[in-house]
């Protein structure tokens, strides 16, 4: 691999192991653990631990689980961790608007303490006065940071967030008599798209608002839109774009003018905090995604949480429980007038209530708007580095400014070349990059998104840089290297086509099996080959 001797590139190779699925490792009789049987004294005083079980609730046969040694085991899952990147091993800014940024690993630390970890959601509130006060406070805190006046941090990731503001957005409408006329909510084509999708699942008509000439939402065709079915709008601000709207407040009053609720998608907040508030653009709702803005590890890594927060009108419509404070204990409200119910099982997800606790605590105010100044430098050096490459543009507002993340685009690069975006991407991946190469909705031609936040040094933004000028520079001098991609990393092109079809399509083993038949175990098959 010619790197060349300026390039601050890795001679990158992972390690990449033709591994099965743990199904097929699976051997009949094969145990990591043998259980020793009941012995007799304590049959006779406790039972057998089955017998004593409804027979309803017996399985007639034993569940289909892996049949596998504690060695083999460990070995399976050592080897697929070794296949992995992330933040904590690359640097990641490709992942685009998904705000990958280092989670401080003391936040780790509190979150597995046996004071947080054993509790458990049903014991009397007289029992976890701690993790009622983190709760309490982290409220607080975003009350402050948002201008807000109250939050719910019971749904479970920001798309949930969204579901949970088009549900209380239905029960708002419809305790004042209009839930039948006000049936639309207005969104924007570079909004993330879940604000469109919840609100659709709640049976919402969707009106999409596109971009004027400069990228930003046209306000013409709002005015056109609002109505008096117009129930609310949900919009993100900066867009996926990182453009910033400065006439959003304009937008909230036109739909307020004609009745409606404005939802504020705050999912990616990175670029703002301290700067902007949601109350000061005129929202009467927002989230916040704890799991991207507030340092806890992204959706899959996290688990997630999407706080929910409202003016005072809406207090009453938030999700029961909500955490109160008398001055002396912390308690459990569970009785709002208007309230939309629960969202999800018991609280929240107290471990990532827990860690983005702990990261405002540790930054303070003017931390968190280091965190935004330091975060739209990144993008911006970013911004004019990029499309100084040969084949990059950032469409939309050229010349200027952005915020968090930029949705650029290789069109002129593939025009070159040939080669596109996501064969871009796969080459990045021989380096220990990723670049976000799909991202919905596809107006951009040929797309890669970025985002970079506060973690990143100069230094390991110059890193990726190379990677891109690299793979920009190889794409004109052997294309077919970078369309053969990858070569030293364990991702690899996919068959697109199965996604079209249902009929292929498998998310459990048992699927799998039902539909396409056990396969070939790995050893018949190097036998035969």
């Amino acid at each position: 691999m010619d790197i060349g001797k300026n390039s601050t590139l890795r001679n990158f190779h992972q390690a990449k192991w033709d591994e099965e699925v743990i199904f097929e490792l699976s051997n009949p009789g094969e145990r990591g653990l043998v259980v020793p049987g009941v012995e007799a004294g304590i049959e006779e005083i406790a039972g057998d631990g089955i017998s004593s079980i409804p027979e309803i609730m017996r399985r007639k046969e034993p569940p289909a689980l892996p049949e596998i040694s504690q060695m083999r085991v460990l070995k399976h899952f050592l080897r697929i961790s070794q296949q992995n990147l992330g933040a904590d091993l690359n640097v990641d800014i490709g992942q685009g608007t998904c705000t990958m940024k280092y989670s401080p690993k003391i936040n780790e630390v509190l979150a597995s303490s046996k004071k947080a970890s054993d509790i458990h959601p049903c014991q009397d509130a007289s029992t976890v006065q701690g993790a009622l006060r983190i709760m309490y406070e982290l409220d607080l805190f975003l009350r402050e940071i948002s201008g807000l006046d109250r939050f719910s941090l019971q749904p479970s990731s920001g798309s949930h967030a969204i579901l949970a503001m088009a549900s209380l957005v239905r029960k708002y409408h419809e305790t004042r008599g209009e839930g039948d006329k006000r049936d639309e909510i207005i969104t924007t084509i570079f909004s993330h798209p879940s604000d469109a999708a919840a609100a659709a699942v709640k049976g919402f008509k969707i009106v999409t608002i596109y971009y004027d000439e400069t990228g930003l939402p046209d306000i013409q065709s709002l005015k056109k839109a609002v109505s008096d079915r117009t129930a609310a709008l949900f919009i993100t601000n900066p867009e996926d774009t990182g453009i910033y709207n400065p006439r959003i407040a304009e937008f909230t009053e036109l739909i307020h003018r004609a009745g409606g609720l404005c939802g504020y998608d705050q999912a990616n907040a990175n670029g703002i905090l301290g700067i902007t508030r949601a109350k000061e653009a005129g929202f009467d709702m927002c989230f916040f995604n704890l799991h991207k803005t507030f340092s806890t590890p992204h959706g899959c890594g996290g688990p997630a949480s999407g706080a929910l927060g409202v003016t005072k009108a809406l207090v009453d419509y938030l999700p029961v429980p909500i955490v109160e404070f008398d001055g002396k204990k912390y308690s459990l409200n569970w009785d709002l007038p208007q309230t939309i119910g629960k969202t999800r099982s018991f609280y929240g997800v107290f471990p990532a209530i827990l860690k983005a606790y702990a990261w405002i605590m540790s930054l303070g105010g003017e931390g968190l708007k280091e965190v935004a100044r330091v975060a739209v430098l990144n993008n911006n050096y970013l911004l004019k580095k990029i499309t100084a490459i040969k084949g990059a543009t950032s469409p939309f507002k050229a010349g200027k400014r952005r915020i968090e993340q930029v949705r650029y685009s290789w069109e002129e690069l593939t025009k070159e070349t040939g080669v596109d975006t996501h064969e871009f991407a796969l080459r990045m991946a021989d380096f220990g990059f990723h670049l976000w190469s799909s991202h919905h909705p596809f107006l951009v031609p040929q797309p890669f998104t970025v985002e970079p936040t506060e973690s990143y040094s100069k230094e390991e933004l110059d890193e990726y840089l190379d990677g891109l000028r690299h793979v920009a520079e190889e794409a004109r001098r052997d294309p077919e290297t970078v369309k053969s991609a990858p070569h030293r990393s364990v991702v690899h092109k996919i068959d697109e086509s199965t996604f079209d079809d249902p009929a292929k399509w498998a998310i459990t083993w048992r699927a799998y099996i039902k539909k396409h038949g056990p396969p070939a175990r790995r050893r018949e098959r190097r036998t035969t080959s």
